[in-house]
Parts: structure tokens; sequence; C-alpha cells
């Protein structure tokens, strides 16, 4: 098979590029090009970040800045959105103007190992509710407040303690 009959037998096989890719043809993509990510800063009147605890096989455990990847034809304001109801479960404000974007390479990941990353401040008031559902504190996705950084903050977003 030539590189052109895969790369056509590949498109064929993705239905709805927009809705994301199937894990190996992501995994190969991110092997060969960076990745474009929003992630959103959300700070209370307080002063307090709202982070997310991760757990995967790529960056461990420990709390990061919640994000996610711009998909295909997707514009930027609208990953944040999907992004808040998602990992948030709710649509907050948020300047549309970054606060940084930042390049983040990790020399020891082929997969996911280079990021252009889009920093959004999002300020909410100190009444702020979200919610958990269904999610204990191991678990991907807790959200919780932090009035710091915290000692297992994850050592790829350390370029954000600075907005701490």
């Amino acid at each position: 098979m030539t590189i052109a009959e895969a790369v056509t037998f590949l498109d064929n096989s993705i239905p709805d590029k927009t809705i994301g890719l199937p894990d190996d043809i992501f995994y190969f993509i991110s092997r060969t090009t960076p990745l474009v990510n929003v992630d959103l800063l959300v700070k209370d009147e307080k002063g307090r970040v709202l982070l997310s605890w991760r757990d995967d096989e790529y960056y461990g455990k420990g709390w990061h800045i919640p994000g996610s990847i711009v998909r295909f034809k997707e514009t930027l304001e609208q990953r944040i959105l999907r992004t808040m109801e998602k990992e948030l479960g709710c649509i907050i404000n948020y300047n549309p103007i970054p606060l940084t974007v930042e390049q983040f390479i990790i020399p020891e990941f082929d997969n996911r190992g280079h990021f252009i990353s889009f920093l959004y401040n999002c300020p909410v008031s100190d009444g702020f509710i979200f919610e958990n559902p269904g999610r204990k504190p191991s678990d991907a996705g807790y959200l919780e407040w932090h009035e710091g950084c915290p000692d297992n903050f994850l050592h790829v977003q350390d370029v954000y303690k600075k907005f701490f």
C-alpha cells in the first residue's frame, strides 16, 4: 500500500472528523504535529483557582488547569464553551483574549508530546457553584478550589504557576 492509499483509507475510515478521532489515528497525528488546545484559568474573587484531578498514562496523577484539544473545523471559542460544559458542567464568562499562549514540548513523549496552548481567564464570583456529579476526589475530572499551587500540580503545566 502506498502512503496515498493509506491516507485515503484512513480518511474514508473517519465519518465525522469534527467530533474527534479514533485513538490510533489521534496518536499518530500527535506524533507528527503539534496539538492545539485551550486551558481555562477559573479564579474566584478570593484568588482561588479551580483545578481538575487528572490520572492518565501520559501525565500521571495530579491537579491541572481544565482544558481540551481543539477539534477539526472548530473555533477556539467553540472549544472553550464545550470544555466548560464538559469539565465545569456550565458556561461561565471568559475573556476572549488569551492570558498567554504557551508551547509545551515533552521530549520523552512521542504520543501527545507537543502542544500549543491558549490560556483563557475565566473569572467567577465567590458564590460560583460547580458540580462533581458522581465523582469522588480520586476520579479524573474531580474539581476542587485551590488557594495556591498544590505540590501535586502536574509539571507539564508549570508555566501556569505564575497565575496562582
